[in-house]
């Protein structure tokens, strides 16, 4: 993705919470800066497949207070399947909410897929390789 349009979803995302895109940097890093009172500040290390560079996005902060709350975001980063720079900034606003002051948020995926799921009653099944004759 150019990184513009990366620039431009950063932006975006801002618009909806606390945080500000404070710097944007293209040549060496692709990296792009956030910060939020008080005082938490992360950044995105964005892919550059095109020229040589990762094909994965990278969430660090300098602060050691903020580091703890971006294991989410790297542990989803890590998970298989390719991320979009929103699905990222997303669980990184999500794993700060309680430094923001704001309240914590259920992760509802988990029951979600388990009320879809229905038990199955338990039947007599035929085992493989023997016969019920």
């Amino acid at each position: 993705m150019e990184f513009k349009q990366l620039v431009d979803t950063a932006e975006k995302w801002c618009s909806g919470n606390p945080f500000d895109l404070i710097f944007a940097e293209e040549i060496d890093e692709r990296r792009l800066d956030f910060y939020a009172e008080p005082g938490i500040s992360f950044y995105v290390l964005c892919p550059d497949n095109m020229n040589g560079g990762t094909d994965n996005f990278h969430v660090w902060s300098e602060s050691e207070d903020c580091l703890p709350f971006l294991q989410l975001a790297q542990d989803y980063i890590s998970s298989c399947g390719k991320k979009t720079l929103l699905e990222i900034l997303d669980k990184v606003f999500r794993s700060f909410r309680p430094l923001l002051g704001l309240p914590d948020i259920d992760d509802d995926t988990f029951e979600e897929y388990h009320a879809d799921v229905e038990e199955e009653p338990e039947s007599d099944h035929q085992q493989m390789g023997v016969s019920q004759q």
